[in-house]
């Protein structure tokens, strides 16, 4: 892979033109022709994630099975083509495994195209951005025209656990949920800052992704989502408003890494790094965190806004949240999640309350609003 200036090129599939339905109602937005998506603006109930491992499992309501999986992202088909809107579903994944210090060490997936291509790509997305003039927009409504150019592109699990050593993953082509939440977050700040480089993107993700934005090996990683968004409000990245919405209090041990030690190849032989998840698992279960049960996400509906963070919070011991994705507001009131589903795609679920309601062992939401960089 070529390298320019330090930082490895990577593409940015964009799934047909965008017309904005929603915030962007009074614009008419062109097309660019990079890649055509598979799922425009469908609607695919069921499915909800949050780990980026290898191994993951999938909860039936139906008949309480646990089916294990040694590779999600073998079977993502099969649950497409087999899901029925009678059954509720979820794909329950354990904490992620993402960090940043070292911009030399950038890794992009296998599924890549060319260098040149991949700058290509990027560079029309710029354009594009350019061209329509998105940097006037509020950062919601440009994470929300972004999030719309995903929809169709591949959902893949274990994207940031491709190499021992823990690297900086970048793609743009295929997500897993976080991923998701994390690139087109980059991507928005990257435009709201007139910026339009991709080295300015990547620092983007960096900084995101790892405790104070530094990659310092693979205990560096924000794992937890309740991780991700303390250290992130932390730094003045994102607003945690849960609480304000009317949350309540979490009240559980996070601890789902440090008892499922088997699950994870960094952990299992790696003494360190098993020291060090035990420590943070310590220091993030002195945090306090609420979520809206889930039966009273409606009642938020008129705060809510598009691009707002959305985590689906479980009652699954030892892990917080079991999902992610972002709020896609509708000219009428609606409130729809945008999110990278373990069905297959980026997708967009018309009712978030509804959604929330069919995963199995989702308790309600978390809601964390970026902030506006002007």
């Amino acid at each position: 892979m070529r390298k320019m200036f330090g930082w490895a090129f990577v593409g940015l599939v964009i799934s047909g033109g965008f017309r904005s339905d929603l915030a962007f109602q009074a614009q008419e937005y062109y097309p660019i022709s990079v890649s055509q998506g598979t799922n425009r603006s469908k609607d695919t109930p069921g499915g909800g994630e949050a780990c980026r491992d290898a191994a993951c499992d999938v909860l039936e309501v139906e008949d309480e099975e646990l089916i294990k999986y040694s590779y999600l992202s073998r079977d993502v088909e099969n649950l497409s083509a087999n899901f029925s809107p009678t059954r509720r579903e979820a794909l329950v994944f354990p904490p992620s495994q993402t960090l940043l210090s070292d911009t030399q060490n950038v890794t992009v997936s296998e599924s890549m195209s060319s260098a040149a291509d991949e700058i290509e790509q990027f560079q029309q997305v710029m354009e594009w951005a350019i061209v329509q003039h998105l940097h006037e927009q509020s950062l919601a409504d440009i994470i929300q025209a972004i999030a719309h150019q995903f929809v169709g592109t591949p959902y893949k699990a274990g994207l940031l656990d491709q190499s021992a050593a823990e690297t900086l993953v970048v793609t743009l082509q295929e997500f897993d949920c976080v991923l998701f939440v994390e690139t087109v977050l980059a991507i928005a700040r990257t435009i709201a800052r007139q910026d339009y480089s991709y080295p300015t993107f990547v620092a983007h993700i960096q900084d995101q992704r790892y405790q104070n934005g530094q990659l310092h090996g693979y205990c560096s990683r924000l794992h937890y989502f309740s991780a991700w968004i303390h250290d992130n409000q932390k730094r003045g990245t994102v607003t945690n408003i849960t609480q304000a919405l009317g949350g309540i209090p979490l009240n559980k041990r996070l601890n789902f890494m440090s008892t499922h030690r088997h699950r994870y190849p960094q952990l299992v032989n790696n003494q360190a790094n098993y020291d060090c998840i035990l420590e943070m698992e310590a220091q993030l279960n002195a945090v306090s965190l609420e979520y809206i049960p889930t039966d009273q996400v409606h009642h938020s509906y008129n705060q809510l806004q598009s691009g707002d963070i959305i985590g689906i919070a479980t009652n699954i011991a030892g892990l917080d949240v079991t999902h992610t994705g972002f709020i896609d507001r509708q000219s009428d009131g609606g409130i729809r999640l945008i999110h990278a589903s373990p069905a297959g795609a980026v997708t967009i679920s018309s009712d978030l309350q509804q959604y929330v309601g069919n995963i199995k062992n989702a308790i309600g939401i978390l809601v964390v609003r970026p902030n506006d960089l002007r």
